[in-house]
């Protein structure tokens, strides 16, 4: 399997071991707690307590699965980069819309992405159709409406 590269900043990289951290030293062990409990309750068969927290077991352990690979896969995005005349990952980029509606969106891997903020991913269409270009030129962006052209602005 080709492991992709998973872009974070430095504080997006720590939320991620934080949360691995939590999922192995409060929530793994409280789930073995209440297989355990449920066992002792009413054993294995035909008790939804038991069903419940083996799928609750099941959650977390891939959870644990998905943050390692995350973080194994990780590409800092340095904190202290400098203003690029090209878009990359970290840049923030202020474009307009057909519109003339004015938009920032800060470039960032999947694993931080928060379109509602104006983190889209690298690997978004409007992230892909941005990557590599300059103010001053255009991006077209293939939407479930049709395909828009994207301004761009200016690069910070």
């Amino acid at each position: 399997m080709v492991r992709r590269e998973n872009f974070l900043t430095a504080e997006g990289l720590a939320k991620l071991e934080a949360e691995l951290d939590h999922l192995r030293r409060v929530r793994r062990p409280e789930a073995a707690q209440r297989i355990q409990r449920a066992k002792e309750a009413g054993g294995t068969v035909d008790n939804a307590d038991y069903e419940d927290a083996k799928n609750q077991q099941a959650f977390v352990e891939g959870r644990i699965r998905e943050l390692e690979e995350a973080i194994r896969s990780a590409v800092l995005i340095p904190g202290d980069r400098k203003t690029s005349d090209k878009i990359e990952v970290g840049s923030v980029v202020v474009v307009t819309t057909p519109q003339g509606r004015t938009q920032t969106f800060t470039i960032v891997g999947r694993a931080e992405a928060d379109p509602s903020q104006g983190r889209i991913s690298n690997e978004s269409p409007v992230g892909r159709a941005l990557l590599g270009r300059r103010a001053g030129e255009q991006a077209e962006v293939e939407t479930p409406s049709g395909k828009i052209k994207l301004s761009i602005v200016k690069i910070e």
